[in-house]
C-alpha cells in the first residue's frame, strides 16, 4: 500500500479566535454535509471531505510516464479556532486500463494506475520533484484552504503574521517481521517538510494523514515561534515593539501545543522518538520560556521607570 497526501496549515486570518459554532459555519464546504466537532482537549472542527478528480502523470524520480486517475480528497481543519489546516490524501494502488468516471467516483481516495506502479520511484519524485505538470497535491490543498481563508465571517485581522507551511508525506507498509513503524522528516526548505513514513499493514490512510495533521500543526507551531524570535533578537528595534510581536504568542496559541494528542495509539512511537530527537516539545518549552522571561524584563524596566518618573514628579515637602 502507498498513500501520498500534502497538509498546509495557517493562522486563521481572523482577530479572535472561533467559537465551535463559528468554525462549523465556516467549515461547511459541502452543502448537506456535517462538520464534525470536538472541544476535547481542545476545540477542533473538521469539514466534510472535498472530493477533486484527477487524471494526470504521476511524479516520477526517472521521468517514467505512469498515469493515475482517481479522486483526492480533502478536508479542511480548525484547531482552537485558530489555526486552519488543509490535509490531501490519496492511496495509489495498481490498476490495468482506464475505467468510467463513475468508478472512480465511487471510491474517493483511491487512485489507480493505469500501467505498473513503481512505489520507490513514485516517492521519490512526489517528494522532491518541482514538475507542476504531474499530480499536483499542493495546488488542489492550497485551494481548498484558500476557500476557508476567504470565508465572509473572517475579518482578516490576525494578532500577528505567520507564514503558511506545507507538509507534503508519503507511507509504506513494512512488511518485514517487525511491523515497527518510522518516520524521516527533512526540512526542505523555510516553509516545506517532507515526511516519509513506514507503517503497520493494519495502520489505515486516515490514521496516518492524522499523524501527518498533528506534525504539520506543531511543526508550524514551532516554525512561527521560531521566526518571530530571530525577527525579535536581530531587527533594530526599541525593546517594547519587539514584546508587542511577541506577546501574541502567550495570549493566542501557547495552549494549543498538545502534540499527539490525536493521533491513533498504534501510531504514538513515531511522536515519542520525535520528542526525543530532535525534541519538538523541548524545543518549545525553551522558547516559550524566553518570550517570557523577555516579557517579564520589558514589565520591569517599565515599572522601573515609572516609578522614576514619579519621584521626579513628586513635590518636595518642607
Amino acid at each position: 500500500m502507498l498513500t501520498v497526501g500534502e497538509v498546509h496549515t495557517s493562522l486563521l486570518q481572523h482577530s479572535t479566535a472561533l467559537s465551535q459554532e463559528q468554525s462549523s459555519e465556516v467549515l461547511s464546504l459541502i452543502e448537506g454535509e456535517r462538520v464534525l466537532t470536538s472541544r476535547r482537549p481542545s476545540l477542533y472542527a473538521v469539514s466534510p471531505d472535498v472530493r477533486t478528480g484527477v487524471d494526470c502523470w504521476l511524479p516520477s524520480a526517472r521521468q517514467r510516464q505512469l498515469r493515475g486517475v482517481g479522486a483526492v480528497v480533502t478536508r479542511a481543519i480548525i484547531t482552537g479556532g485558530r489555526i486552519v489546516q488543509a490535509s490531501s490524501v490519496i492511496q495509489v494502488v495498481d490498476g490495468k486500463r482506464r475505467q468510467p468516471w463513475s468508478h472512480y467516483l465511487a471510491n474517493p481516495g483511491v487512485l489507480e494506475t493505469v500501467g505498473k506502479l513503481d512505489a520507490a520511484d513514485l516517492i521519490a519524485g512526489f517528494l522532491h520533484g518541482n514538475n507542476a505538470d504531474v499530480l499536483n497535491l499542493e495546488a488542489i490543498t492550497g485551494r481548498v484552504i484558500d476557500g476557508v481563508q476567504m470565508s465572509d465571517l473572517l475579518d482578516r485581522r490576525p494578532p500577528l503574521r505567520a507564514a503558511r507551511t506545507r507538509l507534503r508525506w508519503t507511507t509504506r507498509v513494512n512488511q518485514g517481521p517487525d511491523r515497527e513503524v518510522s518516520a524521516v522528516i527533512t526540512v526542505d526548505s523555510p516553509t516545506l517538510r517532507t515526511v516519509e513514513l513506514v507503517v503497520d499493514p493494519q495502520d489505515v490512510p486516515a490514521a496516518v494523514a492524522g499523524l501527518c495533521e498533528d506534525l504539520a500543526l506543531h511543526d508550524w507551531l514551532l516554525t512561527m515561534l521560531s521566526s518571530l524570535m530571530e525577527a525579535a533578537v536581530t531587527r533594530p528595534a526599541a525593546g517594547q515593539e519587539h514584546i508587542e510581536r511577541l506577546r501574541p504568542v502567550l495570549e493566542h496559541l501557547l495552549h494549543l501545543w498538545l502534540p499527539g494528542a490525536r493521533v491513533h495509539p498504534r501510531l504514538r512511537p513515531i511522536w515519542d522518538r520525535l520528542e526525543q530527537v530532535p525534541g519538538f516539545s523541548r524545543q518549545w518549552k525553551s522558547s516559550v520560556n524566553w518570550i517570557r522571561d523577555q516579557i517579564s524584563v520589558s514589565n520591569m524596566t517599565l515599572l522601573r521607570d515609572l516609578a522614576d518618573r514619579m519621584a521626579v514628579n513628586q513635590p518636595c515637602r518642607r
